[in-house]
């Protein structure tokens, strides 16, 4: 809680939880699936709400967690914990050890980011770095394999291993979707809020493939998505065959072997935290991780699911994450003995974006949250994100202006790379988000929502057209220059005013 960053074994982790702020992995990805892990162990521990009721109860009496500490300290000599056990590797096929040597890679392979593209180098040079990978931060990359694991071509021949199917890499549980995790002040508030309440078995811990009585796929052939037996095997699932060989001290990995995983038959219920955006035809999906559009643009969908608990992937009308959220006492709950204390939390989403077998970048963001304040905060963002559409438009059709007067006579190759230079929409966009978390932030305040988006409305228009007057300032010091810089600021004003415009960019509440 001091800010200092500690090294913690598992056992350590849930004794300590509630005196640790939050995991620190070495990217959003790598913490996401730490988090994945701790969920599950807790589940396999039987440490979990069976009720939202219980839930609730559960966070607000910030029930210890040292019962899962016990059961991992209690567990029996042959159950084995041990990364690299010969027939029971933790988180590992062990049927993959008689190819480990010749078919396996450098360590490298096993990070995605820094796998990249297996065809930047032709002879795969640059998986084959001889540099060790640390035991811990192999066991935490193989963590982020399983869950966000992008699909692709393993490079293992399936002919010569365990069957032609083994080449095939699944997308990882989570890679084609934003995962929302609620953020308590401790680690140990953080698990008790995304531990999602479940009547039914906890399900079999994927502590190995060759461990417990979990059938496993075979190779031969393309198997369809097995059943998920309960939440733990839900968090802890082997989403890739893998395999790793220690240095001879033991203390760090020297070669990789991995291949296709597991499948789930995934069902509403073990999406409780997606949030849903609009397809181009219409259909709905789980928000998905956009390089080119930044999360806080959809901030709205976040709060959605509180606002209005029938939004798709709802569980039990509502009883999703976010229907759970909103079962704490709102901003105007009494303190101490009169009434329970109110509490605010952050929803932090998470996201890959892959093309294939290369990682182009993680996404992810903090988005604040109050009991009682989710139809507001869900208004404060949809309208925070249509004010910046439209001024994005606005700016967009502001440089078309400016282009035609500025080359009256274009070719047709030209044309892009032309508007492009009076276009301010990318300077507009890296400017809005600080403003828009600010809106989003005062509305946890208790702020009114009407004068903050008209703050808000005023602050983006004014920076957006400094940033457009910028844009212009490399036309000509001439008459064409001149018309060409008044048409398209006289277009972006003319946007601001315009019937469809949101009426707070002027200066009235919507």
């Amino acid at each position: 809680m001091k800010g200092e960053r500690v090294e913690l074994s598992l056992i350590g982790l849930f004794e300590e939880a509630d005196s640790l702020s939050t995991l620190s992995g070495t990217t959003p990805g790598e913490t996401v699936a730490l988090l994945e892990y701790l969920l599950a162990i807790c589940y396999a521990s039987e440490t979990y709400p069976k009720n939202a009721r219980e839930w609730r109860r559960w966070v607000e009496e910030k029930r210890s967690l040292d019962q899962v500490a016990t059961w991992l300290a209690d567990r029996p000599d042959d159950e084995v914990w041990d990364l690299f056990h010969p027939t029971e590797p933790l988180g590992q096929n062990a049927l993959l050890a008689p190819f480990l040597d010749q078919r396996g890679a450098g360590p490298a392979q096993l990070v995605i980011e820094h796998v990249g593209d297996y065809n930047q180098f032709f002879d795969h040079r640059h998986l084959e770095h001889p540099a060790p990978l640390p035991v811990a931060e192999a066991f935490r990359a193989m963590l982020t394999q399983h869950v966000y694991g992008p699909a692709g071509r393993a490079r293992i021949s399936g002919k010569e291993t365990l069957g032609p199917t083994i080449t095939n890499l699944a997308i990882g549980r989570l890679s084609s979707r934003i995962r929302v995790v609620a953020l308590g002040a401790t680690l140990g508030e953080t698990l008790r809020l995304n531990l999602m309440p479940s009547a039914e078995h906890p399900g079999e811990f994927n502590r190995s493939w060759t461990a417990g009585t979990q059938p496993r796929r075979g190779f031969r052939t393309k198997p369809d998505g097995r059943a998920v037996s309960g939440p733990a095997d839900l968090h802890s699932y082997l989403g890739r065959s893998v395999l790793l060989r220690p240095t001879p001290e033991g203390d760090a990995v020297d070669r990789v072997l991995l291949g296709a995983g597991e499948l789930l038959d995934l069902q509403p219920r073990h999406l409780q935290d997606a949030v849903y955006a609009k397809m181009p035809d219409g259909r709905k999906k789980p928000l998905w991780a956009s390089a080119t559009r930044a999360l806080w643009r959809d901030a709205h969908a976040l709060y959605a699911g509180v606002a209005n608990p029938d939004t798709p992937g709802g569980v039990d009308k509502g009883m999703d994450l976010y229907g759970r959220l909103a079962l704490f006492p709102g901003a105007d709950a009494l303190p101490g003995p009169d009434g329970p204390v109110s509490r605010s939390i952050n929803l932090w989403a998470v996201g890959l974006v892959a093309k294939q077998t290369t990682a182009i970048t993680w996404v992810s963001g903090v988005f604040p949250f109050a009991p009682g304040l989710g139809a507001d905060l869900h208004r404060a963002s949809k309208r925070g994100s249509e004010i910046a559409e439209h001024v994005a438009a606005a700016l967009g059709k502001a440089a078309y202006s400016a282009w035609t007067i500025a080359y009256p006579n274009p070719k047709p190759a030209d044309k892009a790379g032309q508007i492009a230079r009076f276009d301010a929409r990318g300077m507009h966009w890296e400017a809005t988000e600080e403003p828009f978390h600010i809106l989003l932030d005062e509305t946890v305040a208790g702020e009114d929502v009407h004068e903050s988006l008209l703050d808000y409305a005023s602050t983006v228009r004014i920076t957006a057209r400094r940033f457009l007057t910028e844009r212009l300032d490399s036309l000509p010091r001439n008459s064409q220059g001149s018309q060409a810089q008044a048409a398209a600021l006289r277009r972006f004003d003319d946007e601001m005013t315009h019937p469809k415009a949101p009426a707070e960019l002027q200066g009235e509440p919507a």
